[in-house]
């Protein structure tokens, strides 16, 4: 069975890239000689910015995700693929997505193969100092001064706008569940804010894969009120939240228009005598 992200994850992120990658491509080093994966609160030294991690830190957490996703994708009959491109809903060679649960294996895929789309917010969470060449865990993320995976609102940020774009890209990618997948709380700034996502059929969650991102425990939220954001605390829960994902075939729709010519489409579709049939039209009137 797939395992959440934990402690041990960023222990064999370090392991992994410290192979082929210097200690100061990896950790800052402070003015006490002492290598931190993020500044200590009680540090008080000169600091610098570390940019190297980020494109390892990325590569790595994606391939995480595409693991914890491939058991549940196989089955049903489908695969976890990194890196997809899909130019008809906005999928670029530049800005492909993270992960998508596809009908096949290829990286180029059609809308209609693309099951569910999952971009990764993740980083490293708790602070490390990296002392003998093992990794000495220093606290979590309270304990530093970094905003590390979902607590950057530039994080956010971005996953809000590459999922519009998405939706915005044309009826195609209207039928795909967008997911923001992550490994550490979000501020309570967003909480209304990814509710509302969630609600407006936008994005259909921000998941947390981190079942204790803080060591006590403490001010640790499982969810918002409406489910925009989650805690995942099990596999077992992922995966419920995954099988509800793909028990329904959802349909994204937006408009304005004014209510003299919305009640027209709504009388319209109300003539059909089906439920299925009155949301069909429905959405091919609002469309037009």
């Amino acid at each position: 069975m797939p395992v959440l992200w934990t402690k041990d994850r960023e222990i064999e992120f370090f392991t992994e890239s410290s192979s082929f990658a210097t200690p100061e491509q990896l950790f800052y080093l402070g003015d006490d000689n002492r290598y931190y994966a993020y500044w200590p609160k009680f540090y008080t030294g000169r600091k610098s910015t570390l940019q190297s991690r980020n494109s390892l830190i990325g590569s790595f957490t994606e391939k995480f995700s595409v693991d914890l996703l491939q058991e549940f994708a196989e089955s049903k009959g489908l695969y976890a693929v990194q890196g997809v491109v899909c130019e008809e809903i906005g999928l670029s060679k530049l800005s492909p997505a993270d992960v998508a649960i596809c009908s096949s294996r290829n990286t180029v895929q059609n809308a209609t193969n693309i099951h569910a789309l999952f971009e990764v917010k993740m980083s490293i969470v708790w602070n490390w100092e990296l002392k003998n060449n093992k990794c000495i865990c220093l606290g979590d993320f309270k304990t530093h001064k970094g905003n590390p995976g979902l607590l950057r609102s530039d994080s956010m940020l971005k996953a809000i706008g590459k999922s519009i774009n998405i939706r915005v890209s044309g009826y195609r990618a209207s039928k795909i569940p967008i997911i923001i997948l992550g490994n550490t709380p979000i501020t309570k700034s967003y909480y209304s804010k990814v509710d509302h996502l969630k609600k407006a059929g936008i994005i259909q969650g921000f998941w947390s894969v981190n079942t204790n991102p803080l060591d006590n425990n403490g001010d640790n939220i499982k969810n918002t009120h409406e489910n925009g954001f989650v805690k995942m605390d099990s596999y077992s829960e992922l995966e419920s939240n995954l099988e509800g994902l793909f028990s329904v075939e959802l349909e994204f729709f937006s408009s304005m228009r004014n209510k003299n010519e919305l009640g027209k489409i709504i009388e319209l579709a109300n003539q059909e005598l089906e439920y299925e049939q009155k949301a069909e039209k429905f959405l091919s009137l609002i469309r037009e």
